[in-house]
């Protein structure tokens, strides 16, 4: 169900794990991903998988509006980790 309402929103599919149990998403145009899974990612897929920008665990049921919750902050996460803002000047430390 989770991925159907993130496909609403304009993701499509672009990979699946080997078992099956976790989809890679992402917006058209974009090489970063939103990863849809049961279950957290461990230390070595951050490492190997540097282009998931954000996850979206759905380990229990939930019902229409929690996982419409969950669904809202996963796509905030992922357009504030995708969007490039002004580039900030570093200053240096006034003494």
């Amino acid at each position: 169900m989770a991925a159907k309402l993130l496909q609403a929103h304009g993701f499509i599919i672009v990979a699946r794990n080997e078992r099956g149990d976790s989809l890679y998403l992402a917006l058209q145009g974009q090489d970063a991903t939103l990863r849809l899974s049961s279950h957290a990612r461990r230390p070595r897929q951050r490492r190997t998988h540097p282009e998931v920008v954000t996850s979206l665990v759905v380990a229990t049921p939930k019902r229409g509006r929690q996982l419409s919750a969950m669904i809202a902050a996963a796509q905030r996460d992922y357009a504030a980790r995708t969007t490039k803002g002004p580039v900030q000047e570093e200053r240096p430390f006034a003494e």
